[in-house]
Parts: C-alpha cells; structure tokens; sequence
C-alpha cells in the first residue's frame, strides 16, 4: 500500500512538478488481478484499484490490514464505495453477489467480512474505482444503478462547463457514515468542471478522471486561491485534494469524472466559493 503523508499549504508552494505529482496524483490503478491502494492521512482516506482478469480478487489482495488498520479485516472500522468503468463484473460481499454494469455502484457498509472482485469476461475485464473512509456504524449495503442517482444539471454551454452531477452515495440516496461519491458528466463542448472554484475546509476531496480521449489530458487545478498549482493527468488517473486545495480542472477534450468526499459533514453544497477573478 501506498502512503501518502498530509502537506502544508505552505510548503506545496514550493513543490516542484515532480513533487505534487508524487504527493497527490494516483497512477496505475488497474492492473490484472491486483489491488492498487493509496492511503492518504488527510482524513485517512484510502483510494483503490482492482482490474480482475483470470481469477476472483480479495480487497486486501497485497495489504497487509493490521499493519496498515490496526484491525481483522479491510472493513471492520471502515465504509467503502466503489464504481465499475470496465467491463460487466461482480462484486461478492459476504456471499452476496451484486452485478455491476459500466458505472454502475456499489456501496458496501461497514462490518463485511469477506469482498471478492471478478469479471464476467476477462478479455473485457470489470475495472473497480474505490474510495474507502473511517465508520463508526453500519448501514446497508446497496447495489446503485445510474437511474437510483440524484441528478443536478448544472453549468452553461457559453462557459463551457455544462454538465451534469449524479449523486450515488450521498444523503438524498442512501445513509452513510461519512463517504459521499458521485460522478459528474460533462457534456460535449464542456472542458471545465466545478467553476467557480472551492474549497471545503471541512472535507477532503478525490478526484478521478476518465472517458478521457487516449490523446487528450486534463489541467488538474490544486493549492490555494491565491497560490494554484496544477497536475497535468490522463485517462483512469485520480488525484487527491486537500480541504486547503481547490479541485477544479479543464480537459482538452470533454471527459466524466468520479468524486469522493469525507469529513466532518456530508452537506454537498458546504463550500468556500473563491470568485474565479481572485484566482492567482
């Protein structure tokens, strides 16, 4: 597993390209029958990857659990929600297996023992996105489906940033203990996401970016107002973000992206909007 410390914003100031990419970009998240993982110890939130191939993958395939969690198993203290952007697969939770279609969620609660990832086809294999975050008590595991979203049509096509945010694992949906997740797809012609930019002081974001065109990037936009900084990013790549960090970004081309939140709260419009011309 992958450690990530926290950052000053102080100190990302003065980071170099290779440095902020080191720190808070997230690569290599599919590899065949592998669980990738970052931890990140801002609100010791854990980001995933599985791409299973030929066989049944576990979610702590390669994770040493009490090392790294202090506990028995991936779940005991802990929430996870996950979409599919591959290929049909399935997600058997304590011998409940749930059929996930492309972009299809899965929210499984706290207190699963046992998490197995499979594809129905290897030569089109499943590709599970996953974000995990602390519980104190459990819920429901529930199966989400694209149509069970909250949708909000936000933007413009003038501002090239139309788009629309479905909520999967989000209050308006379903109860969670503290993850919220959800996908926003911009339409055609569109480029920005999440303008004006932002800041949750009280929640840490991730950010993962996909449909994005195999020659195409996109400008992921971090740091503080006054201080930006940006990655440059690719298809399937995620990028964690600070509560002191805006998270915004424009693509050379359009492009969906997963977002992933927790922190003290779960109110989706708790933000510290920074007026795009006092941006620096």
């Amino acid at each position: 597993m992958d450690i990530r410390y926290s950052a000053h914003p102080r100190d990302v100031k003065r980071y170099t390209t290779q440095e902020l990419r080191e720190e808070f970009l997230i690569e290599n998240l599919y590899q065949p029958d592998q669980v990738a993982a970052v931890y990140s110890h801002v609100d010791r939130m854990v980001t995933l990857g599985c791409m299973p191939v030929k066989e049944s993958v576990p979610i702590d395939k390669g994770i040493d659990v009490w090392a790294n969690f202090g506990t028995r198993y991936f779940l005991e203290r802990r929430e996870i929600g996950m979409f599919n952007i591959g290929g049909e697969g399935t997600v058997t939770v304590d011998g409940t297996v749930y059929e996930l279609g492309y972009k299809d969620c899965l929210y499984i609660t706290m207190g699963a023992k046992e998490v197995l990832f499979a594809s129905k086809d290897g030569n089109k294999p499943a590709k599970f996105y996953m974000v995990s975050a602390p519980a104190h008590c459990g819920y429901e595991t529930r199966l989400l489906k694209i149509a069970d979203a909250a949708k909000k049509p936000l933007g413009d096509a003038a501002t090239s940033n139309k788009r629309v945010i479905n909520q999967f694992i989000h209050p308006d949906v379903l109860k969670t203990c503290q993850l919220s997740m959800g996908m926003t797809v911009l339409e055609e012609g569109s480029v920005w996401n999440t303008m004006p930019a932002h800041t949750h002081e009280r929640r840490m974001e991730v950010y993962m970016y996909f449909e994005v065109p195999e020659d195409q990037v996109i400008f992921h936009m971090m740091g503080q107002g006054q201080e930006t900084r940006h990655i440059v990013m690719r298809n399937e790549q995620a990028v964690i973000s600070p509560s002191w960090s805006i998270h915004a970004g424009a693509g050379t081309a359009s492009y969906t992206f997963i977002w992933a939140m927790g922190g003290e709260n779960q109110a989706f419009d708790d933000m510290d909007v920074i007026p795009t011309t006092q941006l620096r």
